[in-house]
């Protein structure tokens, strides 16, 4: 006998009671895809089947396993993505949200409800099985199919994602739209893609987008604008931190100039920008000789030299992940790094990053040559002074390749150590690597002393 709405309707209330006393050892998922079927039916008793619209209202489209489409009901849709919610939760504001975008909204630093801007007393997400079981029947009945949430950025990005990327191109690359909407157009992608890492993921959908988006440097009014310039930079900067975008901005032709063109004639923070684009970008091989054979390298150094210590370290990053490739060694040590970074050296200023830099280039016997001349010293005050176990390995490293292109500069360390023992105490304490060295050293040194003559 088929059960009336009253009928569903005591029965729902029995299953409510059931779940709010605990859930008399019934399975809680159960008893609510139960709650859900039962709500389905009510609906459909007193309104008709809910479909395409019809008595309520609607938003997404979801395609059917026929291939055409039905309305997806509000209720089921994420508020921040407009979208069908795949694993929903409940905030303690008691909204309801797909785990995988309110969980990006958190994980940006918000602690505030998207859709009430209540502040949230805890940022625990709890799953909505009711809503979740009222969504599987819909599809179910439908013909929607309802697949398990992923955690790919891809599948973060939503259909407003898509919609506004493709408007703010539009914006930008359009004859018609005025100098004002490109101009805002392009701060916006900066703003969008600094704070939203689904959307940096679009832009490998669209084959023509950084094309598109480059084409405002070229726009009488606003190619020499340095602020354009700078929003560009840092849009690439932005993108380029999405692992999959390194080799699609990198084999792009116009990407790699236009950071060099920021590096020589930005504002600072337009170099600095850029010196930590290339560096993001030198994460692949190929990328690092490309960036290398378009000398970069020679306005990294420039910036290195003379940038505000935030730069330094990124030209530093970018200067040392690039010589990672031998190609680009030579490259440095011809545009100047060793003199850059042995006055940063004698200065203690970025004493890290310049000794790793040189401790990677003194295998070139062109970069130990140049080293001879200023460095010894200073490299054994660091050996033997510095507090930092990685700062003294470093050190021992560039000393040791120094001494082994050149004799006179090894008994200058000899000299060294007889007043003050640093390569034998860091053979003894020094990490593996410095203890290799230091004991290298010695053994030259011991090689190179003059015999005692035999006497009878």
């Amino acid at each position: 006998m088929e059960i009336g709405v009253e009928g569903l309707k005591a029965k729902l209330r029995r299953l409510v009671d059931a779940i709010a006393d605990g859930g008399d050892g019934c399975d809680e998922v159960e008893t609510y895809d139960e709650v859900a079927r039962l709500v389905l039916q009510i609906r459909g008793l007193k309104f008709g089947a809910a479909r395409n619209g019809e008595g309520e209202g609607v938003g997404s489209d979801s395609e059917n396993n026929e291939g055409g489409s039905v309305k997806v009901p509000d209720r089921f849709l994420c508020p921040l993505s407009s979208e069908l919610m795949r694993d929903p939760v409940v905030l303690s504001s008691g909204q309801t949200y797909d785990r995988r975008f309110i969980q990006e909204w958190l994980s940006s630093g918000n602690r505030t409800c998207p859709k009430t801007q209540q502040v949230l007393s805890n940022i625990t997400l709890t799953p909505n099985y009711l809503v979740r079981g009222m969504i599987s029947n819909w599809c179910t009945k439908n013909g929607v199919s309802f697949s398990p949430p992923s955690n790919t950025d891809l599948d973060l990005v939503t259909g407003n994602d898509r919609s506004t990327f493709t408007s703010l191109l539009d914006n930008i690359s359009s004859p018609a739209s005025p100098i004002s909407e490109k101009r805002q157009a392009v701060r916006d992608l900066r703003l969008l893609t600094k704070r939203n890492k689904s959307f940096r993921a679009v832009i490998g959908e669209k084959p023509g987008a950084i094309s598109q988006f480059l084409s405002v440097l070229s726009v009488p009014g606003l190619k020499d604008n340095p602020e354009v310039l700078e929003d560009t930079v840092t849009t690439i900067l932005n993108l380029s931190i999405h692992d999959s975008n390194k080799k699609i901005l990198g084999e792009h032709a116009d990407v790699v100039p236009i950071l060099i063109m920021g590096l020589k004639s930005g504002a600072m923070e337009t170099r600095s920008n850029s010196a930590a684009a290339l560096f993001s970008l030198s994460a692949l091989d190929s990328n690092k000789e490309k960036i290398g054979g378009l000398c970069a390298i020679k306005y990294l150094i420039e910036l290195l030299e003379d940038g505000t210590l935030e730069a330094q370290k990124d030209a530093a990053a970018a200067i040392f992940s690039l010589c990672v490739v031998r190609e680009n060694r030579g490259r440095a040590v011809q545009n100047g790094i060793v003199d850059v970074a042995l006055k940063n050296i004698k200065n203690e200023t970025l004493l890290d990053e310049s000794l790793a830099i040189l401790a990677l280039l003194c295998s070139d016997q062109e970069a130990a040559e140049k080293l001879k001349e200023n460095g010894v010293l200073c490299l054994l005050k660091v050996a033997r002074e510095n507090p930092g176990k990685r700062n003294k390995e470093n050190a021992v490293v560039v000393l040791f390749s120094i001494c082994m292109y050149d004799r006179k500069m090894l008994r200058v360390v000899g000299e060294d150590e007889k007043l003050n023992g640093t390569m034998a105490w860091l053979a003894l304490n020094g990490t593996s690597r410095a203890q290799r060295k230091a004991a290298g050293i010695l053994e030259k040194i011991k090689r190179t002393k003059p015999k005692t003559p035999y006497s009878c």
